[in-house]
């Protein structure tokens, strides 16, 4: 698993400097980047954290780069910091998934508790994501008939309407539904519908 660390993208140094050092401080892991443009080329799927950006940027500004990673899937939280703040870019970015728009010069408090819930909704959003995947990994390990099975059974059907769908036995269809609840790790039938009801949910 990797660790939550907050990408700073300002291309001031002195505030890329005075961030990472405030968060080290406060025990963050930090990764700087002096544009956007090379915050993108550098972003892999498997970042954990958050996003500190800043908005107005020489090239790529903040608002820019939120749209061009959310266009690559990437799901990080956002806190964006900016001298040139105004309603209508911070619409903007909270509209498109920011969590927090801060004026420079910022308070230390206010960085520090927007920071703090990027990294906790990150962190929520990751182990969701991981049981979903899980659910899926179990699924994709039945057999096709388990597979029949099992959707028949979330959809309510009892043994014997199963077995006349599937042109099996009721007894089959026991063996059957025991291998699957087993390779799905529920322990009853509402259970393994909850569990289908978030493999199919959208993230």
């Amino acid at each position: 698993m990797t660790d939550p660390i907050v990408t700073i993208v300002d291309d001031d140094e002195a505030v890329r400097d005075s961030l990472a050092l405030l968060l080290n401080f406060r025990g963050y892991r930090t990764r700087p980047f002096a544009s956007a443009e090379a915050c993108l080329e550098a972003w892999q799927p498997d970042w954990r954290g958050c996003l500190l950006l800043d908005l107005r940027m020489g090239g790529m500004d903040g608002l820019a780069l939120q749209q061009a990673l959310l266009a690559r899937g990437c799901k990080l939280p956002i806190v964006f910091l900016t001298g040139h703040g105004d309603l209508a870019h911070a619409r903007a970015a909270l509209k498109s998934g920011a969590i927090d728009f801060l004026e420079k010069p910022y308070e230390e408090d206010a960085l520090l508790n927007a920071v703090a819930e990027a990294i906790d909704r990150d962190t929520r959003t990751y182990a969701t994501h991981s049981h979903v995947a899980e659910i899926a990994a179990r699924i994709e390990r039945l057999s096709e008939r388990e597979h029949q099975v099992m959707d028949l059974v979330v959809a309510g059907r009892p043994n014997r309407e199963i077995a006349d769908e599937l042109g099996i036995s009721p007894r089959t269809v026991e063996v059957f539904k025991a291998r699957m609840m087993e390779k799905m790790q529920a322990r009853s039938v509402p259970e393994l519908v909850r569990m289908a009801l978030e493999a199919e949910a959208p993230r």
